[in-house]
């Protein structure tokens, strides 16, 4: 229909001639087989083999920076033995193929990619290159044992080659082998050597597509007065004003506000600006700060749903040598991607179609099907690149409203969020506060943790989660459930408190606030012990060899224990996350305003098996300016029931002059592949906090940092 839209169809009748199908086919979304013609080689849903040896990969996760676009097609290019050279990527329509195997249903997010479709993605690869050695086999009358496999082309022991676009048509007639044999990684020639992503050439001439560059003729714009809390609603609307604005079309309300629609972005937010609206904000009038806090606290204090109980803690506490305990707390936080929520919608009779960067591509066809009264079959998902996403993305606010606006108004409508609309618009991380309690032997050993968390739950707020049985959201207690430490006696229970605002998935989710707390106390224990931090870690994690062996990488790298700068001073952290293990220890120094200053950190990480080492690194490195940003500045507060922050002036991120200096170090593995994107976030925050209190000796337990605390210190 317009420029944006790349269907399956039109790629398989394009220049590159029409596919033939079979095996695992690519189905459309009505289940029938595309046409088939030997143009193409297409032995699964992911694999496109034209005659002239190009490699095309559809990819059907969402890439939001986190270089997806590349992982895949490596994944399978490895196993195919393809030239790197001729492979390309294009991105997936909504199909059951797609789904993410860990997930259930095509969507992108908890660091899944690379995990998910490690197998997957190999077996496709290695799939199709075991049918294009029949087919070069049964052309030259030899056995395929002869026949190897690399850059291209099928290569015998005489020295005899076939280019693979050659084989497309014999291929195509052969039966898709439904175990193929995989690769020794260590003869991999693509996955775990640094490789320049496939999408970044887009992203510098301009031709890459975000969701906000949709254009679709005759759409409307839309911006959003939306409700300051969950359930408000317009008691009264005066848009009088509004309907004065040069280019307004149409002014509507749905549940979640009151949407101006008009010819252009800055007519549409001229209208929303000149709406006179009475919010009816029931019981979240009175919310603040303060009270969010206190009803954490007690939730904390009351914590009765069981994560982990064993040993005697009540016996241990009363044997014990001495004792220490500590209350931590961390705020809402709001996402901040850099490109606002946006969708762009038509809905035409029984049809809807949008253009978003989503991460939930096959939930929101579910989703909008009810949304529009359509069935899913009759909602397209054009996926583009997401401008961040951070879970953010996964939440199907702005996919809805867009559709419904687009219904109402017989229109397309692409709504756009401003900057304050996407900060105020909920969807945060949870506030939290823990309390501790620890007791210790007369060397200082931890022999009882006893921990009670106070905080919302995203599993109820998820709208397709149940909390299990035992009351615990997992998520609320990840890092702090699961931590590493060997400690006999332990009850670590969580306490549910609802203060009223929408909470959701987070970079990295539970373990950006749990890792803080945990590494932070443990820290406290090796300062009660007058143990070295590092050391007293190394000998609590006896029976965590990859816990163990990134937290002594990270110290080697940083040179733990070497004299520093004058005023700077070291921290140390580790966690995993993810199905990844990360240490980071940060270089830190206190200005006489009392503005902490991290000059430098350094990463060790082990995430497995690696597919792309640069992307690791610049996932780690970026995970680590999000944490940070979140340690030194991050708060989302409330008075009055609204909310406080609205743009970076009031909710800043981490400027370029404030950027430490990042090593990266990858340690050699042959595990599976764990998550990248997020397992870099947590440690960052308590490496922080642990160094300010060696520089200072104050110990900061409540996000983010506060400069007036280090001041008096």
């Amino acid at each position: 229909m317009d420029e944006l839209t790349t269907t399956r169809r039109g790629f398989l009748k394009s220049g590159t001639g029409a596919a033939l199908t079979i095996g695992f086919a690519l189905p459309l979304a009505s289940g029938r087989l595309e046409a088939a013609a030997p143009a193409v080689f297409a032995p699964n849903a992911w694999l496109r083999l034209t005659g002239d040896g190009t490699v095309t990969v559809m990819c059907g996760s969402a890439e939001m920076g986190q270089g997806v676009l590349t992982a895949i097609p490596m994944m399978l290019a490895e196993e195919l033995d393809a030239d790197w050279k001729k492979v390309r990527v294009m991105q997936a329509p909504v199909d059951k193929a797609y789904d993410n195997p860990m997930f259930g249903m095509q969507a992108t997010g908890g660091s899944t990619t690379v995990r998910a479709h490690w197998e997957p993605l190999r077996k496709a690869g290695a799939a199709a290159r075991e049918m294009l050695v029949a087919a070069a086999a049964a052309q030259w009358k030899v056995p395929a044992g002869e026949c190897r496999t690399e850059a291209g082309q099928v290569i015998h022991t005489s020295g005899k080659k076939l280019a693979y676009g050659a084989l497309v048509p014999a291929a195509s007639k052969l039966a898709v082998p439904a175990e193929p044999k995989l690769k020794d990684p260590k003869d991999f020639r693509i996955l775990g050597k640094p490789t320049r992503r496939l999408d970044t050439p887009g992203k510098i001439n301009g031709t890459a597509k975000f969701g906000i560059d949709a254009q679709v003729p005759g759409m409307l714009v839309a911006v959003m007065a939306r409700a300051p809390q969950p359930g408000a609603k317009p008691v009264k609307v005066d848009d009088t004003r509004a309907k004065a604005v040069k280019g307004v079309r149409q002014i509507i309300t749905i549940p979640h506000g009151v949407a101006v629609l008009a010819d252009g972005y800055w007519a549409a937010k001229k209208g929303r600006d000149a709406l006179v609206i009475d919010w009816d904000l029931g019981g979240a009038k009175d919310l603040s700060t303060a009270k969010v806090t206190d009803m954490l606290a007690t939730g904390a204090s009351q914590a009765d749903a069981i994560a982990l109980d064993a040993g005697n803690v009540k016996d241990a506490a009363a044997t014990s040598s001495r004792s220490l305990d500590a209350t931590y707390e961390a705020p809402y936080l709001a996402h901040a991607c850099m490109e606002p929520m946006n969708c762009t919608a038509w809905v035409r009779g029984d049809t809807v179609e949008i253009w978003a960067g989503t991460q939930s591509q096959g939930p929101s066809q579910g989703i909008l099907s009810q949304v529009a009264s359509v069935t899913p079959a009759k909602v397209k998902v054009n996926t583009l690149l997401l401008g961040g996403g951070f879970g953010r993305r996964f939440a199907p606010d702005f996919t809805i409203d867009a559709t419904l606006l687009s219904k109402i108004s017989g229109k397309p409508v692409k709504l756009v969020y401003t900057r304050e609309d996407d900060t105020a618009a909920g969807f945060y991380r949870p506030a939290s506060v823990t309390k501790f309690e620890a007791a210790m032997d007369d060397k200082g050993m931890p022999t009882m943790l006893k921990c009670g968390v106070g905080s919302p739950s995203i599993m109820a707020a998820s709208g397709f989660m149940k909390i299990p049985d035992n009351g615990v959201d997992n998520f609320a207690m990840e890092g702090i459930a699961d931590h590493p430490y060997d400690i006999p006696n332990q009850r670590l229970a969580y306490g549910r408190a609802e203060p009223g605002p929408q909470v959701w998935f987070w970079r990295s989710v539970g373990h950006s606030q749990n890792i803080f707390f945990i590494e932070s106390f443990i820290d406290e224990l090796a300062v009660a012990a007058k143990a070295d931090p590092y050391e007293y870690r190394r000998a609590l994690l006896g029976k965590q060899p990859r816990y163990k062996a990134v937290l002594e990488l990270a110290a080697q790298k940083a040179g733990w224990g070497t004299p520093l700068p004058a005023g700077v001073h070291r921290g140390i952290a580790v966690a995993q996350s993810f199905g990844s293990y990360v240490a980071e220890v940060a270089e830190v120094s206190i200005g006489a305003d009392g503005t902490p200053r991290v000059h430098r950190v350094v990463a060790a990480v082990d995430c497995g098996m690696t597919v792309n080492p640069l992307t690791i690194e610049r996932q780690i490195e970026g995970a680590i300016v999000y944490g940070l940003s979140a340690a030194l500045y991050g708060r989302i507060g409330f008075k009055d029931g609204r909310v406080e922050q609205g743009n970076f002036n009031d909710y800043p991120v981490l400027r370029m002059n404030e950027m430490p200096k990042v090593e990266v170090h990858i340690l050699p593995s042959t595990e599976k592949p764990g998550g990248v994107g997020e397992p870099g976030t947590p440690p960052i925050a308590p490496a922080v906090a642990n160094a300010i209190f060696a520089a200072t000796g104050q110990r900061l337990r409540r996000l983010p940092f506060d400069g007036a605390l280090l001041r008096k210190a």
